[in-house]
This record gives structure tokens, C-alpha cells and sequence, in this order.
């Protein structure tokens, strides 16, 4: 063998191995300076510290990492965009063991969400694989955006903007925290189970995507569980909305697109064994006049398509979806545009009671269910 090609081999073995023992090394983060270094190794553990103002915490990960929380991270209070923390990577283990993510909520809340430049999202996911028992508290506006790469399951996250739901000075007598949603999804092939969200805002919307599932999650306070809104040029199929709970909620399940948008599409949406109570405005609202409710629909998103002579309902079935609506709330309330909801509805899993009986608008397509007070 030639001396330099025998050198050559050597040089590439050794470059082998040190890469090797880089990425199954363990990285420490406990400031943002340790980062770069953290992320060269396939086991990363957060320590306690804070970020600081106007600085996103962002993790690209290599693939197959596991990121451990080991404190809680606290973000320092500064008008900006955002986002407050940002993870990237396939086929992640993220293991949040309920350390807690402080956003600073109280810093930005005004009761309208427009006083202020404010962080949006505080948790920005873009990973496959998983993340489990995630902690956070405050959020400044919308907790999660998830725009994952590929599979992936949530389990366990808790959404605590409780604080959020009492006046401060900037917020007169109403609520001081808005636009606090739970999960912004827009992704698809995603399993959200087991989560806690307590907010002023959707605890689930759905923007985009297909095959998702939630599950088996609580809801309280905010706006239920939302497809939507659905704005232009957007497919959201294959939802299936199982064995939550939503208490003390304006909305408990809405499907909501945008009067204006074109172009869209929300098909295949099941809703099984899911308990709804003490619902303060809709306990099902399907519109397209967002973002008023009962406004003048569009007819831009077909809702329910035919797909190869079958038709992929809005659904209520496979087990029995109970909402219990307030005294001067609306039970169910649907306003479809001109031809724009088709297929044939089976709602005969669906149990209403209390509130008032709303309008069925453009319609005739729900079949099963009678709306009993």
C-alpha cells in the first residue's frame, strides 16, 4: 500500500472514532454558552439557569438524542418576538421529568395581547420522536407550536397559565393572560396524550395536518379543543379527538375556518368518548365566518369531501361525546357556507344537555343526533 494512502485510512479511522466518541458523550448545558459544545453529544442534561431577554434557547440535536431536564429554566422579560426555546433534531427522547419552564407570562399580559411585542411561541417543537412531562408556567402568549419532521408522540405536558385567568393593572377587570393556547399544530403523524392544559385560549389547534390524535387530555378554561382557525391553501385530515375532558371552557369542540380563506380542506374528523361541562359559549361550533361564530359563512374550505366515491365525515360516534353547556350557552351551532359542508354526518354519538339550542345553517347533512336540552 502507498505510505500516503495508508496515511490517508489512518487519518479517516481516527476522525471516525473521535466523532463516535463525541456524539456518545454526555453535554451539560447551564447557560447558553455551554449549547454548542452539549449538542455535539447524542446525551444532553439541562441544569437550572435563565435565559436571557431577547435570546432563544435552541437545541439542533443530533439524531437519536436525549435531552434530560434536570432544573427548572426561567426566561428573562424582554418585548420581542420569540421564540423563548426552539429543539430541532429526529428522533429525539425529550425527558422533561415536570421541571418547570417559567415564560414570564405576567411581564407581557394585558388582557388583549396587543400592548406589547411578545414571544410567540414559548415552546417551539420541531422534532420526531418523543417528548414527555414537559412543565410550563406563564406562558406569554401561545405555550407549544409543533411542526415536527416526522413521528411524533407528546405525553404528560402540563400547560399551567392559571395565573393568567385573574385581572392585573393593565388588564382592567378582565383576564389578564390572552392568546395563551395550548398546542399550535401543524404537523402531522402526531399522538398528544395525557396532557394538562389550563389557559385562555384553545387548549388544541389544529392549523395543518394529517393523522393526528389527542388524547385522554384535560382542558380547562380556555377555548376546548379547535381544528382551525383554517386560513388558505390548508389540509387538516385524519383528527381524531378521543377521552378528553373540557371544563369551564367558552368553546368545547369548534371547528373554525376563516371567512375569507380558499382553497382548504377538513375532512375525517372523529370525535369519540370525550366528556365536556360547564361550558360558557358553544359545546360544538362548526363555522366558517371565523373570526366572528355566527357571522356571514364563506364558502372557500370544503368541510367533508368525497374521495373515490366515499365520503370523509365530521363525526361524533364510536362511543358517546357528552357536553353540558350554561345557562345562555349554545349546546351546538353550525354555520357552513354555500356548498361547502358535504358528506353524510353521523352524530349519533353525540349528547347534549342545559344551555339553548343554536342555529344549523347551510346543513342538512347531520344525521343520528337529536339536540335535547
Amino acid at each position: 500500500m502507498f505510505p500516503s494512502l495508508a496515511l490517508g485510512f489512518l487519518v479517516a479511522g481516527i476522525t471516525a472514532v473521535a466523532a463516535a466518541r463525541s456524539s456518545s458523550c454526555v453535554g451539560k448545558i447551564s447557560s447558553l454558552d455551554d449549547v454548542s459544545s452539549a449538542i455535539q453529544c447524542t446525551t444532553v442534561n439541562i441544569n437550572a439557569f435563565t435565559v436571557p431577554g431577547g435570546k432563544t434557547f435552541e437545541l439542533q440535536l443530533l439524531d437519536g438524542t436525549t435531552v434530560n431536564v434536570l432544573g427548572e429554566i426561567q426566561f428573562g422579560n424582554l418585548s420581542w418576538a420569540g421564540p423563548l426555546f426552539r429543539v430541532i433534531g429526529n428522533d429525539v427522547t425529550f425527558n422533561g421529568n415536570n421541571q418547570r419552564w417559567d415564560g414570564g407570562g405576567p411581564f407581557y399580559w394585558d388582557g388583549q395581547g396587543a400592548g406589547i411585542t411578545t414571544p410567540h411561541p414559548m415552546m417551539q417543537i420541531s422534532i420526531s420522536g418523543t417528548l414527555n412531562n414537559v412543565y410550563v408556567v406563564n406562558s406569554p402568549s401561545s405555550a407549544f407550536a409543533i411542526t415536527n419532521p416526522g413521528p411524533l408522540t407528546i405525553s404528560g405536558v402540563t400547560v399551567d397559565d392559571l395565573q393568567g385567568n385573574y385581572p392585573n393593572s393593565r388588564s382592567g377587570n378582565a383576564a389578564a393572560a390572552h392568546n395563551t393556547d395550548g398546542f399550535d399544530v401543524s404537523g402531522s403523524d402526531i399522538l398528544i396524550q395525557h396532557c394538562t392544559v389550563l389557559n385562555q385560549d384553545d387548549c388544541l389547534a389544529i392549523n395543518r395536518g394529517t393523522n393526528i390524535t389527542f388524547s385522554d387530555n384535560y382542558c380547562e378554561y380556555g377555548h376546548g379543543i379547535s381544528i382551525g382557525s383554517i386560513s388558505s391553501n390548508a389540509v387538516v385530515s385524519d383528527i381524531k379527538i378521543i377521552g378528553n375532558h373540557v371544563v369551564s371552557s367558552a368553546y368545547s369542540f369548534r371547528i373554525k375556518t376563516d371567512a375569507s380563506a380558499t382553497n382548504s380542506i377538513v375532512k375525517n374528523v372523529t370525535y369519540s368518548d370525550n366528556t365536556a361541562t360547564n361550558c360558557t359559549g358553544f359545546g360544538v361550533l362548526i363555522t366558517q365566518s371565523y373570526p366572528t361564530n355566527l357571522g356571514t359563512p364563506g364558502n372557500g374550505v370544503s368541510i367533508s369531501v368525497w374521495f373515490h366515491g366515499l365520503s370523509q365525515d365530521i363525526n361524533f360516534n364510536y362511543g358517546t361525546t357528552s357536553v353540558t353547556a350554561n345557562r345562555g350557552a349554545y349546546r351546538v351551532a353550525v354555520n357552513c357556507g354555500s356548498g361547502s359542508c358535504t358528506g353524510d354526518w353521523d352524530w349519533s354519538g353525540l349528547q347534549t344537555s342545559g344551555g339553548k339550542a343554536g342555529s344549523i345553517i347551510n346543513n342538512n347533512l347531520i344525521a343520528g343526533f337529536v339536540d335535547t336540552r
